[in-house]
């Protein structure tokens, strides 16, 4: 394997001459595996780098390419620098700090995994598909357990009158239906990220992927199909003959980090509408001339689809204020941090 089947570009920046660069494959606890195109190395940031870094998005995340010191006689590296990322996917860290959580780097395609048992939810895919398009890479929806599924066709066109112009695909993983369209996706050097919530068999389709049983796989509960989480980290996997596949653990709750640039991309049907109304601060609830809520009333709009705009439209805003008071509190005490490092050497 060479660094450009890991899917090396020249856009991640130049390397430098004293180091070599690497893919990080995982991450746990701030141990990273790394893999520079010949082999497989543990790293570690280096104290300098940990120093400096004032948040948890400036460490490593897998898919991240880094620049690395490798340590003599050894299968260990020292990572230096995280080079510019070309497209990532962010969500609120869980826990009560405001904190952005990288789960996945320099992605070519988001595959959001959906199933189409009792889990299926429209709703929860507008939002998925939110984030998947602030990622910068490229969506693909993938309808799994289509051996459950006694109404498709409803479904499909369910997807289909939210999901504009991206690509959709119904797969059984179990029995192999589907997935040679998928892997076909997936080219030498490309990169996918898995995203959905838990029990959508997204542990299931990366087997079916990878002709292989790597991630275990656990059954849902009886009622309404949800699932426990398989997956317990991020993982990159390399396809044969293919290119690679990010594993996520499956998420309950998506809280959104960010996504207001892509609000209107996502909810493009009611940007639309919201054009033809007869005034440009419209709110789309009483006023006259209103193009959204005639649409609702003529039944070209479901009105759930307005009410899921809206809640999003606010958790995006109430995420802003969030982060302006965190990044104040961080910006603090890193020069509380600074001051006191050159206090203690000015009185030395």
């Amino acid at each position: 394997m060479n660094i450009e089947q890991l899917g090396w570009r020249e856009e991640y920046g130049i390397i430098e001459d004293q180091y070599e660069v690497a893919r990080v494959i995982s991450e746990q606890r701030k141990l990273y595996k790394l893999h520079n195109g010949d082999s497989e190395l543990v790293g570690e940031v280096s104290g300098k780098f940990e120093f400096e870094a004032k948040m948890k998005s400036e460490f490593p995340a897998v898919g991240d390419w880094v620049l690395i010191e490798k340590l003599a006689s050894e299968q260990k590296a020292i990572i230096k620098k995280v080079l510019p990322r070309i497209s990532q996917f962010s969500r609120q860290a869980a826990g009560g700090k405001t904190e952005e959580q990288i789960v996945a780097a320099n992605i070519d395609f988001v595959f959001i995994v959906m199933a189409l048992n009792n889990d299926f939810n429209i709703r929860r895919l507008e939002r998925y598909l939110l984030v998947a398009y602030e990622s910068g890479a490229n969506p693909i929806i993938i309808l799994t357990k289509k051996d459950l599924c006694l109404d498709l066709d409803e479904k499909l066109q369910l997807v289909d009158e939210i999901a504009f112009g991206v690509p959709i695909y119904s797969v059984n993983s179990l029995d192999g239906e589907g997935i040679s369209e998928i892997r076909d996706l997936i080219t030498e050097g490309k990169t996918v990220s898995l995203l959905g919530s838990s029990g959508v068999g997204k542990s299931t389709l990366l087997n079916a992927l990878l002709g292989d049983q790597i991630q275990i796989t656990q059954g849902v509960r009886e009622g309404d199909d949800r699932g426990k989480h398989t997956t317990t980290h991020r993982q990159l996997f390399f396809l044969p003959d293919h290119g690679m596949v990010i594993d996520t653990p499956g998420m309950r709750e998506l809280q959104l980090w960010s996504g207001e640039n892509h609000l209107d991309s996502t909810f493009s049907d009611i940007d639309e509408l919201a054009n033809q109304c007869k005034f440009s601060d419209c709110q789309h609830k009483n006023e006259p001339g209103c193009a959204v809520q005639k649409a609702i009333e003529e039944n070209r709009l479901d009105a759930q689809r307005l009410t899921s705009y809206r809640k999003l439209q606010r958790e995006l805003a109430y995420a802003e204020r969030k982060q302006d008071a965190s990044l104040a509190r961080v910006q603090k005490e890193k020069w509380k941090k600074v001051h006191k490092l050159m206090n203690s050497k000015q009185y030395k």
